[in-house]
């Protein structure tokens, strides 16, 4: 591959994998200047040393790859927040008890059914300096005033560490805080929390004035809500009014790119903002003016976004291209998009871990490469086929550049993809165009029907156009079971394939070969590994008993409680099903004995009722049976005593004095999290 000539090419390559490893290994502080110190010594003992003869130089090579790899550790070390002088993580005791914080309101998140959320950064704890950021839950009540960004703070309650999943295959949403920049939560409630009259006055403060601004305007003209907050994505990148039914949609329909910005946004921005610029003379006073106005265009849009991953990927390549333009340079599109990603994770490593920046650059890259391959498939002479025809390749070619990822964390795909964006790319041209119009129109409070019903409109075609789609569900795929290892084998094997297509040769071919009976081995063991395993698992699931019992690959999941479809509890069995490559799940009534691998297990729910007659090894309590657990355990001496989350917290902590006192190990669902054997 020529791609990986190019010395940017190998220079992100190292500097990523010295993300990686000191993200993954943890490098101390001290262990990383050692390392810094010695890549710097190097590099400058080679440089210094071969200064002549650079070129095709090993060792200068083996030395500027330590360097960048050096760097790639340094920069996660000096990007952890919770190692920064000061911050909150510092001190246990700002996590162990109700303490006064002070702190500024930076962002608003999405709502939940129980909760209002903010992102805050941190000021003060109990009068003293304190720094980090932190999610925020306030709990709903009628007529609650939300917050805004810029506003002071006052709050009396706990800050909690962030979450670890407490049931198996769970996704890990506290880890995915971490990557942000966030270690704790507070849950709290209105009376908790006094707003001070100051507002903190920054960037943020004025880009979230601009977007409230333009909501309340388009608001009080009759948008209708659930347009309006596809404008508000399509246009500023803010999803958190989105309907949980209508992403649902999109997803299912394989447009939910189209409400993240990306290229195709910031792109439509560059486009437009040259389109006004147009009559600027074409000198060199003109030109400077043009890619000044330009690239501010491009940076104040992607602040107004929020600045996320994709936003600021696409902004960072645009830039380049604009850039390129101006000093009448062709830009190969490879070195651009790599410069951009190392610009960006010099900026912020920790967007290396988050999904969409990870699922943009693959788009983005198999677009440049896939596409022009595809496109040679077929050439239609009409204009409109070709038109149609170049966005079907460039479709399949982001589609099939993100499966295996996209499959990998989702376990789903669309298959009607295409049809989607047949439809609405041309469409989203007029949406996006016309939207623009809208929403400057709407800062300055001008909202006149003649613009803003027919946008609203289109809107509302689009939504049932791709409600439709999502509605066919004999073509979403749901539950593929996919782990890491096939993940890679699988880019492997499309990577392979596309070299095959564009320049066959018999080494390329038996590439491909071994990439495709190496996946198929992986999956065989795979399934047979999880078919010859047993496992029995009690669930952590609030006022819920759920216990699950899986031999081969079947599950049976045993249950007095109701399961509701697309309910909590729901997916959490449908998770582990397919995270372990099961294809049955078979519900059943719970009993109070049951057996599992020679062992016998005892389930005491509210009833109390159970034969004491043969001992039992494990002992489930559930539902907060009134039992004397001291005289239990002397009759039964079992080798375990678990507790789910279906029990009052007072009860357990009885429980686990009373097993302590008696030296039997005790395990709450509630405090450790699922329990396996």
């Amino acid at each position: 591959m020529k791609i990986l000539q190019f010395p940017i090419v190998r220079v992100t390559f190292w500097f990523v994998l010295g993300i990686l490893f000191s993200y993954y290994l943890t490098i101390p502080f001290t262990i990383d200047l050692v390392i810094l110190l010695v890549a710097i010594s190097l590099f400058s003992f080679v440089f210094i040393t071969n200064h002549r003869k650079l070129k095709n130089n090993q060792w200068f090579s083996i030395a500027l790859y330590f360097l960048f790899f050096s760097f790639g550790i340094h920069s996660i070390i000096i990007h952890k927040d919770n190692l920064k002088q000061n911050h909150y993580t510092q001190n246990p005791r700002n996590l162990e008890r109700t303490t006064t914080i002070e702190a500024t309101v930076i962002d608003k998140l999405k709502n939940t059914e129980k909760y209002n959320r903010y992102v805050i950064e941190i000021a003060q704890i109990e009068g003293q300096i304190s720094r980090g950021k932190a999610i925020l839950n306030i709990r709903k009540q009628p007529q609650q005033k939300d917050l805004i960004t810029g506003n002071i703070i006052r709050i009396e309650d706990q800050l909690v560490s962030n979450f670890k999943p407490n049931n198996p295959n769970q996704f890990n949403y506290g880890h995915y805080l971490e990557t942000k920049g966030i270690y704790a939560q507070i849950f709290t409630e209105s009376s908790q929390i006094k707003v001070s009259n100051r507002i903190s006055k920054d960037i943020w403060y004025y880009t979230s004035q601009f977007r409230n601004t333009i909501v309340e305007n388009l608001a009080h003209s009759g948008f209708k809500k659930d347009e309006l907050a596809i404008v508000l994505a399509l246009i500023l990148g803010q999803q958190q009014d989105i309907s949980s039914e209508i992403l649902k949609d999109y997803q299912f329909a394989g447009a939910i790119h189209i409400l993240s910005v990306s290229g195709l946004h910031v792109g439509f921005i560059m486009l437009f903002v040259t389109l006004l610029l147009k009559p600027l003379p074409n000198t060199k006073t003109g030109n400077t003016t043009r890619i000044i106005l330009i690239l501010l265009s491009l940076w104040l849009f992607a602040l107004i976004a929020g600045l996320s991953p994709s936003v600021v990927r696409s902004a960072t390549m645009f830039s380049f291209l604009a850039i390129g333009n101006f000093i009448n340079r062709a830009t190969n599109p490879f070195h651009t998009i790599i410069a951009s990603m190392f610009l960006i994770l010099l900026f912020n490593p920790f967007f290396l871990f988050d999904i969409g920046f990870k699922l943009s650059y693959l788009a983005v890259f198999f677009i440049l490469w896939l596409q022009p391959a595809l496109s040679r498939i077929w050439h239609p002479k009409n204009s409109i086929i070709k038109y149609f025809w170049d966005i079907i390749t460039v479709s399949f070619a982001a589609q099939i550049g993100t499966l295996p990822l996209s499959i990998y964390y989702f376990h789903q795909f669309p298959g009607l993809f295409f049809i989607t964006n047949i439809v609405l790319i041309p469409t989203l041209v007029g949406i996006m165009s016309l939207g623009t119009v809208v929403v400057l129109l709407a800062f300055f409070n001008f909202t006149p029907e003649l613009l803003t019903k027919p946008l609203e409109l289109a809107i509302t075609y689009m939504n049932q156009f791709i409600h439709w789609v999502a509605s066919i569900e004999n073509f979403i795929w749901t539950e593929i079971p996919l782990n890491f290892s096939l993940m890679i084998l699988g880019y492997a094997i499309i990577i392979s394939g596309t070299i095959v297509c564009r320049k066959p040769s018999f080494k390329k071919i038996v590439w491909l070969l071994s990439n495709i009976i190496a996946f198929q081995i992986v999956y065989l063991s795979t399934v047979w590994s999880s078919r010859t395993n047993s496992e029995f698992i009690v669930f952590n699931a609030l006022q819920k008993t759920m216990i699950a019992q899986k031999t081969g690959n079947t599950i049976r999941l045993l249950s007095r409680d109701t399961i509701v479809k697309n309910s909590f509890e729901d997916k959490l069995i449908q998770t582990y099903a397919t995270a372990n490559f099961c294809s049955t799940i078979i519900k059943e009534p719970l009993n109070n004995c049951m057996y599992f691998e020679n062992k016998k297990i005892l389930v005491i729910d509210e009833s109390a009722i159970f034969q004491p007659l043969e001992k039992a090894d494990i002992i489930i309590l559930s539902h907060a049976p009134k039992i004397n657990l001291e005289r239990l355990l002397q009759s039964q001496q079992p080798e375990m005593i678990i507790a789910d989350a279906s029990n009052y917290k007072s009860s357990i902590l009885t429980w686990k004095a009373t097993c302590v006192k008696n030296k039997i190990p005790f395990h709450s669902t509630y405090e450790k999290g699922f329990y396996k054997f």
